[in-house]
C-alpha cells in the first residue's frame, strides 16, 4: 500500500470542521447535548480548531447505555465535540481507503448494503451451480465479538502505513485509545469512526483472500464472510487458510464452522419431480420395485452429502408412504 501525503491544515480548517458539524447534526438537533453545543456553536468550533492546530486536543469519556433490538448491544456515546472529530476522520478515511476496498465488501459503504450482499451471494451460487451440475459449496464464518477484539496496535499500524502526516496519526491514535474493552483492544459501537475502522481492519483479510489465495467467490459483510466454490475440499481448505490469517495476523478468533453445501431450489424441485414421476410409474405397474429402489437410492445417496434433512423427510412423508405402503 502506498503512503498518502495529505494536508493536515486542510483537514482541520474551520470550513472543514463546520462541514463535519453539518453532517453530524442531521437528525440530532433536538437532542439536548447537541442543542447545548449549538447555542455557542461558533465558539465551540473555533475552540476545537485551535486545539487540533496546537496538538492539545484530548478525547473525552463515553456515556454507556444498552439498546435491545434483535439482541442486546452495548453502546458508548462520545461527547458532541468528539463526535465532530469522528466525522472529520471518518470522511478523511473513507476518501482515503475506499479505492482499496474490494468490490464485494458490503457493510457501511455507499451503494452497498445487506440486500446487495444477498443478491451477490445468490448470483455467485447460481453461477457456480450452473457450472457444477447444480452444486455449490460454501463456508460461512464470522469473528467472535469483533468490535470488542480489534487490536489497537494492529489497527494503527494499518492506518499509518498509508498516512504520513504525524499530526493526523496523532488524531487517529487519540480516538483509537479513547476506548477499550480490555487492554489495547476494542472499538465502541457508538462511533462513526468504528464503521470505517472495522472495514479497514478486515480489508486485510479481503486482500489476502483475493490476492494471495486467488479466491474469486468471496463476500464479506462486516465480520461475516462467505467463501464459495465448485469443490468441497478446496472450499474448506481455503476457509481454513482465511481463518488462520485472521487468527495469526489480526489476532481475532473465529469459531469452527463446517462446510455447508448449498443445493439450489431449482435442483430440489427437479429431484422431487423426478421422484414423483418414478413413483407414478411404479404405482401404475410400469416399473418394478427394484427399479424404483435404484432411482430412490441414487437420489438419497446424493443427498447424504447435503444439508437436506428436510428434503429427505419431504420425500419420505409425501411420496414414499403412498407408493410403498
Amino acid at each position: 500500500m502506498s503512503i498518502v501525503h495529505d494536508d493536515f491544515e486542510k483537514i482541520i480548517n474551520i470550513e472543514n470542521i463546520l462541514q463535519a458539524w453539518q453532517v453530524f447534526k442531521v437528525g440530532k438537533t433536538t437532542k439536548p447535548d447537541v442543542a447545548i453545543f449549538e447555542r455557542n456553536l461558533e465558539d465551540n468550533l473555533f475552540a476545537l480548531a485551535f486545539e487540533l492546530k496546537n496538538g492539545t486536543y484530548k478525547h473525552s469519556g463515553y456515556k454507556h447505555f444498552v439498546v435491545s433490538d434483535t439482541k442486546k448491544r452495548d453502546i458508548n456515546k462520545a461527547e458532541v465535540r468528539d463526535r465532530i472529530i469522528h466525522q472529520i476522520l471518518y470522511d478523511y478515511l473513507v476518501q482515503l481507503f475506499e479505492p482499496y476496498f474490494i468490490q464485494h465488501s458490503y457493510s457501511s459503504r455507499i451503494g452497498k448494503g445487506t440486500l446487495k450482499a444477498v443478491l451477490q451471494l445468490k448470483k455467485f451460487s447460481q453461477e457456480i451451480a450452473k457450472n457444477n451440475f447444480g452444486n455449490c459449496y460454501a463456508v460461512k464464518s464470522d469473528v467472535c465479538k469483533y468490535f470488542d477484539n480489534i487490536n489497537h496496535l494492529i489497527l494503527f499500524d494499518i492506518l499509518r502505513a498509508k498516512i504520513k502526516d504525524e499530526r493526523i496519526r496523532k488524531m487517529l491514535l487519540e480516538v483509537i485509545n479513547s476506548f477499550h474493552t480490555m487492554s489495547g483492544k476494542g472499538i465502541p459501537l457508538g462511533n462513526v469512526t468504528s464503521q470505517i475502522f472495522a472495514n479497514i481492519y478486515l480489508n486485510e483479510l479481503d486482500q489476502y483472500v483475493l490476492k494471495t489465495l486467488k479466491i474469486c467467490y468471496y463476500i464479506r459483510y462486516n465480520d461475516d464472510f462467505v467463501i464459495l466454490g465448485l469443490d468441497k475440499k478446496q472450499v474448506c481448505n481455503e476457509a481454513e487458510k482465511a481463518k488462520r490469517f485472521v487468527a495469526e495476523k489480526l489476532l481475532l478468533e473465529i469459531p469452527k464452522e463446517k462446510a455447508v453445501i448449498l443445493l439450489r431450489h431449482k435442483t430440489k424441485k427437479g429431484m422431487l419431480k423426478k421422484l414423483e414421476y418414478t413413483i407414478l410409474k411404479y404405482n401404475n405397474g410400469d416399473i418394478a420395485l427394484s427399479d424404483f429402489a435404484r432411482v430412490y437410492n441414487s437420489y438419497t445417496g446424493l443427498m447424504k452429502h447435503y444439508n437436506c434433512h428436510n428434503l429427505k423427510n419431504k420425500i419420505k412423508n409425501e411420496f414414499l408412504y403412498g407408493a410403498i405402503f
